[in-house]
């Protein structure tokens, strides 16, 4: 199969979060979106950050009744930082006969070389580079400076609507005692609210 793995901390998971995946799915004929709740991401402060149970959870609401959606809660699992690449050598392992296809943003994409083993990462995945629309695409010469022409044909493009939420600005209105309806699936509000997150 093809599958798009969407990583992230997801605390906690949003519309746009699940309009970018399927818009991926569509736009790059994958057969599956595998959401990946991050364990301790190496780029955030872990501090503040919602148990993986409960991130887990709230996903599981958010996707439920998408054939094409799964959680993998791999990471969730594993001690230390969540790199990349090790959750890309573990599904291959598991997957060997499966297409992976790293969905991340545009400007990720541009930084790779200062990720974790980059070259290996490009070995095991296709990138689906997420653009805003009428934005340029980002200037890609100093990766393909490291990793030569081969980087081009390892990225696929995609156009993600241009919603501004995030998950900071969810947990800040809720903090506020401001309403989030319709910027997160409704089941994922009730969980927030009856687990009282985010009001520290």
């Amino acid at each position: 199969m093809r599958i798009g793995i969407f990583g992230g901390t997801f605390d906690p998971v949003h519309i746009a979060h699940l309009l970018l995946a399927e818009q991926c799915r569509e736009q790059c004929d994958l057969d599956e979106i595998w959401f990946v709740p991050a364990g301790s991401p190496p780029h955030k402060e872990s501090t503040g950050i919602s148990t993986g149970k409960q991130r887990r959870e709230m996903l599981d609401f958010a996707i439920a009744g998408h054939a094409n959606f799964v959680v993998k809660d791999l990471e969730l699992h594993r001690e230390g930082p969540s790199y990349t690449i090790e959750t890309l050598r573990q599904l291959k392992t598991t997957h060997p006969d499966d297409e992976f296809f790293l969905i991340i943003g545009a400007d990720s994409v541009r930084d790779l070389h200062t990720w974790r083993e980059p070259e290996s990462i490009l070995e095991l995945a296709t990138l689906i580079g997420v653009n805003r629309p009428n934005i340029s695409l980002p200037d890609l010469s100093e990766l393909t400076q490291k990793f030569g022409e081969i980087v081009q044909s390892k990225i696929l493009w995609t156009t993600m609507p241009g919603f501004e939420i995030s998950s900071t600005d969810i947990r800040n209105r809720i903090r506020q005692n401001k309403s989030v309806r319709y910027m997160t699936p409704r089941a994922v509000e009730v969980y927030i609210y009856n687990n009282r997150l985010y009001l520290d």
